[in-house]
């Protein structure tokens, strides 16, 4: 009987890793190098087409390797300009990545995992329950096809991502070694060349990874923070009642101290109407984030169908910002991009085969609630 063996999918390998690959085909590492350019700065996906590397090597590499993104279901384009691509991974779920240009800047918000396992309750994904990490081909591919789209080169004045952050469907230290593995492709020169001030991990608080992250990278880090004390955050983060606000903040201080001077925290706080925008929340705030190196990124709610929350009113939203901007703190309000094709903060839903029975849970409330 023979044995079909896999082929290794070099997408998603960091140089080190693929390095180690070919040394182990019996091929000198430079070889790592030159695929490694050829797969994220020219988007090729064929070894055929790999001009630098002899016939001989491209149909050894073919025997036993391939470079394979996932599949795009769909793509979207907002009137504001934003793209959002529907992307079908392994498990048979579908992930969203959004693409938001900005002036000079072009921000990739990619997906780590297929669903979310943490149920923040203002957040449409966690309503679609868990289904899969994602591969390191499969969070990198986000960026390989984005990139591919656009046309662009990665480490030239024309690339059109200029910036990426971790913060679509999943939470990324719940996925750790993939994320990790991604984000050194997005930060490698032969990968997208991206700053690590540019690339930012958005957690909603898990702790004793953000420890570990700082042990192997030093991206940007945001806080998805949303209440400014335990019993609030409780309601809106559950993960909060494993890892309270004080252990968290904590470990975020430690990570930020690595990180050296001028560098700082992002708090990503979605405000909800009458439950977290309050002014009383507004300077329990100020007091919970007193010597913590950060800016404030206030984030209106964006509505999705039978959430129970309403997007608070401009003047609640104003004088949230103001009571933060008084107290010294660098706060910016974050502009609904992509509403149009639920691109938007907090609106990322995919198509997840949920493993946690969360969505038919849910959907059973709303039925009885209507």
């Amino acid at each position: 009987m023979t044995t079909v063996t896999e082929k290794v999918n070099l997408l998603g390998l960091t140089r080190e890793k693929l390095i180690a690959f070919f040394e182990s085909i019996g091929e000198k590492k430079f070889r790592a190098d030159q695929v490694m350019k050829w797969i994220h700065h020219f988007g090729v996906d064929q070894f055929s087409e790999m001009t630098n590397v002899s016939k001989a090597l491209q149909a050894k590499l073919a025997s036993c390797a391939e470079i394979r993104g996932p599949e795009i279901v769909s793509e979207d384009i907002s009137s504001d300009g934003t793209r959002k691509w529907v992307i079908r991974v392994a498990s048979g779920s579908c992930v969203e990545t959004v693409y938001i240009p900005q002036g000079t800047r072009g921000t990739l918000c990619v997906s780590s995992q297929a669903g979310c396992a943490l149920d923040c309750s203002f957040c449409s994904t966690g309503k679609q329950g868990f289904n899969s990490d994602l591969t390191s081909a499969e969070i990198i591919g986000q960026v390989w096809i984005a990139s591919k789209s656009f046309g662009s080169i990665p480490g030239t004045v024309e690339r059109a991502i200029t910036n990426v952050v971790m913060m679509g469907m999943g939470e990324p230290l719940l996925n750790f070694d993939n994320v990790v593995d991604a984000m050194s492709i997005m930060l490698d020169d032969l990968g997208y060349g991206i700053s690590k001030r540019k690339v930012t991990l958005s957690t909603a608080g898990v702790a004793p990874m953000i420890d570990k992250l700082g042990e192997h990278i030093d991206v940007s880090l945001a806080l998805s923070l949303h209440a400014p004390n335990d019993e609030l955050r409780n309601t809106l983060v559950p993960i909060n009642k494993k890892y309270p606000l004080q252990v968290v903040l904590d470990a975020c201080k430690r990570y930020v101290a690595k990180l050296g001077d001028k560098r700082f925290l992002t708090i990503e706080y979605t405000l909800l109407q009458d439950v977290n925008d309050h002014q009383e929340h507004a300077e329990q705030l100020v007091e919970l984030l007193r010597d913590m190196p950060c800016k404030v990124n206030l984030i209106p709610f964006n509505p999705f169908p039978h959430s129970g929350y309403e997007r608070p009113s401009n003047n609640a939203i104003r004088r949230f910002q103001d009571t933060l901007h008084h107290a010294g703190y660098s706060v910016t309000v974050r502009t609904p991009r992509g509403e149009d094709i639920d691109a938007a903060c907090g609106q990322l839903v995919g198509q997840v085969q949920d493993r946690t029975r969360r969505s038919a849970r849910y959907i059973a409330v709303r039925q009885v609630n209507e």
